[in-house]
């Protein structure tokens, strides 16, 4: 903060020995300590300074000198406020005390505690990463629902406003100040003021705490974190419509480009990183847990633009006064009328609503650019070799977000995340077929990295996981046979014979998705060892890391799923290994290990495949309300027919049945582990697939002929979704086990009760 300061200018100077004794003598500072004072080179309406001692600095606000505006620049009210907000715990500078005695400095003042941090002038965020920048955004959002779910009465703060009639008291005290303030007659300002009285919403009983000022630039944001530790300037603090206050920090969201109130404050149109308004808004109704339905939302705006104003008009006033508190002041005067015009043309306008069902939504041209350069990849590329390379375009995502540091998001050793904390994201990436590749957490890459993560030697992490983790090569998971019943992994014929320093591997193998790709180096083989104990069904098997380009490895077809060879995915190859030689050392863990490998890997893997299966429902769900209020059959829209209606109303029952039981067993997997939590792994397996199947049906079904088609994602959907009941095991082994599990702990409940 110290290089926003500039030395104390001229109409601002005070004595700043008088100062240092009045701190003294309240025990603030020692008789001995110097005083270095400089004056912040922002804010528009309270001047305030750096106060440095050699052991502490402190921040102090003043009302500015000369003739003010009325009812303006009330430093006791600010200094009411923080004091209760801190002892609240609320992320506000600790005040110290508030002298009214004008002969110390001139004015009234208060002093508070200097929080060091990073405070952004420019509401584009300049200097972060796109990821960071919307991490900021969704910070400062959620302070502010934080502020507005506080209750006034624990904060003794319930005669600080007039409570109810916010809008119009509003409405009134800024014509007010904007008149006393003009220097010439501004039309568009004069009939925003009338529309604004004329247009007061219906109800405006709502009673908060509200800030008056919300900026990003009233914000102080912790120095490598994306939150916030202090929010500035509570001169215009009251009780009121929270709405207000949200509306306020949104407006920059629905400027044209061409708007500046500032170089540092103008439209948020076109900068990478920052999160719509609509999905603040949908952040901020979580949050508070209100409805996100804001159908006033343009007389806030449009509010919010005219307060700004009148601001800027009175700023420009005091300019004029010679008493303005930032030097450039002189700015403001030519950006009154252009926000008025902005908030008259929002006023009339019809806007998006908050993203109900997904945060950091992507626009709707957004979304047909990428699936349209994708598609039309894979429609060019149908019968060459090309066809099992990574689009451009991917490439290029991929990029972006290993630079936003989105980037192995599933290893909690790597991110820091929990497998909680995954389970989100992955619901998210479910919605999008080639999301996960973008972010390095697709499968099978995922459960290799972790199988190598957990079980590998130092020498396997080198050469194998860390080239994963950069994103460098590709691998394939080489288990499923063709010739055995594989639902029952003791099955597996695939032999694995040590011939002095190598092992030799002959067998096959099918559904080793990704090997097609080209840059698929390694695969993780399951084999069953010929020098192991015969009796022990599950000590025999082991896995081995087998180089693609090993002699003996052969790529012997692409397998379609319902006629889709899911190239983009690098497709699922029949794999024959003929006496492929590979060193000793690449046995991961040990002979005989492979099936304890294997619930380690098929744990966690499983848990990622279930989140995605909630998303992709998510938008199979979107589409099939979006054809049932689009279409009609019969004299109205498939919606009113109640057979549609019930199945709107079953699909969202079963996600969110879903989505809570596979949070549980992600959350079961951090706090138990993976062995203790397999009964909640095989009941979200089943449940995760039958549910995607179902919700996805019920959409084929409203789509009619076109589900079916390749126009839409659905058919792809549903494929998706099918072969999960068979992948990772079909239904009927995990509910097999769960029933194996489920009459152990009732026979455990049964012993303790006797």
């Amino acid at each position: 903060m110290e290089d926003l300061t500039t030395p104390v200018r001229k109409q601002h100077f005070f004595d700043v020995s008088h100062l240092q004794r009045y701190l003294a003598r309240k025990s603030v500072v020692s008789n001995n300590d110097t005083l270095i004072v400089r004056q912040y080179s922002c804010g528009q309406s309270n001047p305030t300074f750096l106060i440095q001692t050699p052991s502490e600095s402190y921040v102090l606000r003043k009302k500015p000198p000369g003739m003010l505006l009325p009812g303006a620049h009330k430093v006791d009210r600010e200094y009411r406020v923080q004091k209760a907000l801190f002892s609240a715990g609320f992320p506000v500078p600790q005040t110290f005390l508030h002298c009214t005695d004008a002969t110390v400095i001139g004015t009234e003042f208060y002093l508070m505690a200097h929080v060091k941090g990073r405070i952004f002038r420019d509401v584009s965020l300049p200097g972060v990463s796109a990821a960071e920048r919307s991490a900021l955004y969704v910070a400062a959002v959620e302070v502010l629902a934080r502020l507005h779910s506080l209750n006034l009465a624990s904060l003794n703060l319930e005669g600080y406003g007039r409570g109810p009639g916010y809008c119009k008291r509003q409405v009134s005290t800024w014509t007010k100040q904007y008149m006393a303030a003009a220097h010439k007659d501004i039309p568009a300002m004069n009939e925003l003021s009338d529309w604004l009285m004329g247009n007061l919403p219906a109800s405006d009983n709502e009673v908060a705490l509200v800030h008056g000022d919300f900026r990003v630039d009233n914000l102080i944001f912790h120095p490598t974190e994306a939150r916030v530790i202090a929010v500035l300037d509570w001169e215009l603090s009251t009780t009121g419509q929270p709405l207000a206050d949200l509306a306020y920090f949104l407006m920059p969201h629905y400027w044209p480009r061409s708007l500046n109130v500032t170089s540092a404050m103008g439209s948020l149109k076109g900068i990478e990183g920052v999160p719509s308004a609509a999905d603040l808004l949908s952040v901020y109704c979580r949050c508070r847990g209100i409805s996100s339905a804001l159908p006033e939302l343009n007389f806030y705006l449009a509010l919010s633009s005219f307060k700004l104003a009148a601001i800027a008009q009175g700023v420009y006033a005091r300019h004029l006064l010679g008493n303005a508190s930032a030097p450039n002041a002189d700015e403001f005067d030519q950006c009154v009328e252009p926000l008025a015009e902005v908030a008259l043309q929002l006023a009339q306008r019809s806007l998006p609503g908050p993203a109900e069902d997904r945060l950091f939504r992507q626009t709707a041209r957004g979304q047909a650019v990428l699936q349209q350069e994708v598609a039309e990849y894979y429609s060019t590329h149908a019968h060459s070799p090309q066809r099992w390379h990574t689009p451009k375009v991917i490439e290029d995502l991929k990029a972006k977000a290993r630079e936003a540091g989105l980037w192995n998001l599933f290893l909690p050793a790597v991110s820091g995340l929990s497998q909680l904390d995954y389970a989100h994201i992955a619901e998210e990436t479910g919605r999008c077929v080639y999301a996960p590749e973008v972010l390095n957490c697709q499968a099978p890459d995922t459960g290799n990295m972790e199988v190598l993560h957990l079980f590998g030697s130092d020498e396997q992490k080198r050469e194998w996981l860390e080239p994963l983790l950069r994103g460098e090569i590709r691998s394939c998971f080489c288990m499923t046979e063709p010739d055995v019943a594989s639902s029952d992994a003791t099955n597996m014929e695939c032999t694995l014979h040590r011939d002095g320093d190598h092992y030799v591997i002959r067998g096959k193998k099918w559904w080793s998705s990704g090997a097609g790709n080209p840059q698929c180096k390694v695969a993780i083989v399951m084999c069953r060892s010929t020098s192991q104990d015969v009796s022990n069904r599950h000590g025999q098997h082991s896995m081995i890391l087998v180089p693609m380009d090993t002699p003996g490895v052969n790529l012997v077809r692409p397998l379609t799923v319902f006629g889709e060879d899911d190239a983009i995915h690098g497709g699922h190859f029949e794999v024959h290994f003929e006496n492929v030689r590979v060193p000793v050392s690449n046995i991961i863990l040990g002979e005989g290990r492979g099936f304890e490998i294997a619930q380690g890997r098929l744990g966690p893997g499983r848990l990622h495949h279930c989140m995605r299966a909630v998303g992709l429902a998510e938008r199979a769900l979107e589409l099939l309300c979006r054809r049932a209020a689009t279409r009609r059959t019969f004299g109205k829209k498939l919606y009113e027919h109640e057979v549609v209606a019930h199945w709107i109303a079953e699909c969202r029952l079963m996600i969110e049945q879903t989505r809570l039981l596979t949070l549980s067993t992600a959350h079961a997997l951090d706090t138990q582990g993976s062995r203790a939590a397999r009964k909640q792994i095989a009941m979200i397996k089943v449940a995760a697939g039958r549910m995607a199947c179902k919700v996805v049906d019920h959409a084929i079904q409203v789509y009619g002929g076109a589900g079916v088609s390749g126009d839409f994602p659905l058919a792809q959907m549903y494929a998706y979704a099918r072969t999960l009941r068979i992948a990772d095991g079909p239904d009927e082994v995990h509910l097999s086990s769960l029933a194996r599990l489920e009459l152990r702990d009732q026979l455990r409940k049964a012993r303790a009760k006797l």
